[in-house]
């Protein structure tokens, strides 16, 4: 029997990670695991091996995410970034969430892992902008139900902000929850660029792109097109 739940993970060169991701999956929950990689160099795919599919798709996290939805056979959509570990009991709870006919779709609570006050300020703020504007990050585990995900034709074709720009439209359909979870998440982006440097930049991308910036002109902001 298929399952319910397809749990759809975009990587690029994230050997160290993979496996441990998707051991962290299964134990969490019963789904389906699909591994969409977009063109790595190191041994990302001989290490993702466990999962139920690996893809080795066009690089660019919309292109591989949407790879991974084509070959889904759950009837609801969960998109995992590699650096996110999803909480025991996640597939339960999604399943109740989407009982109510007004929810279309919806992610978790994040847990960073640094116990610095300012990432208890991100987490917060976070949640709080998908309750009020509807707008879900890829890091906070974007679930959405398969047949409406195709009504929608997927995630969009840019360069990034896809999972932004396809939960707006989500939003226009229906409600969005915010389940407890909590989706642990690895800090070491905040930690790389600085968690304040960090949110700024992603709030003024944003505003940037509302103004009329192009994507293509944005992606070059991080010093190379964004590839997964």
């Amino acid at each position: 029997m298929s399952p319910r739940i397809s749990v759809i993970i975009p990587v690029l060169n994230e050997e160290e990670h993979i496996a441990d991701v998707i051991a962290a999956t299964r134990r969490a929950g019963e789904c389906e695991i699909i591994v969409c990689d977009g063109g790595s160099t190191d041994q990302t795919i001989i290490r993702a091996n466990d999962a139920d599919l690996v893809l080795q798709t066009k690089p660019g996290r919309a292109a591989q995410m949407n790879a991974g939805a084509a070959e889904a056979t759950g009837r609801v959509l969960l998109f995992l970034h590699a650096d996110c570990r999803l909480s025991e009991g996640f597939h339960q709870a999604i399943l109740s969430a989407l009982t109510d006919p007004k929810v279309v779709g919806g992610c978790f609570q994040q847990s960073i892992d640094n116990k610095r006050p300012i990432y208890r300020g991100i987490e917060w703020g976070n949640a709080q902008r998908v309750h009020w504007l509807g707008w879900i990050y890829g890091d906070q585990g974007l679930f959405i139900k398969r047949e409406l995900f195709a009504k929608l034709h997927g995630f969009p074709p840019v360069p990034l902000m896809e999972d932004l720009y396809l939960s707006k439209q989500l939003h226009r359909h229906g409600r969005l929850t915010v389940l407890p979870g909590p989706l642990m998440v690895d800090a070491r982006r905040w930690e790389k660029t600085g968690p304040i440097r960090l949110t700024l930049r992603n709030w003024s991308f944003i505003v940037l792109a509302h103004l009329g910036v192009s994507l293509d002109q944005l992606a070059s902001c991080y010093g190379h097109v964004r590839r997964h």
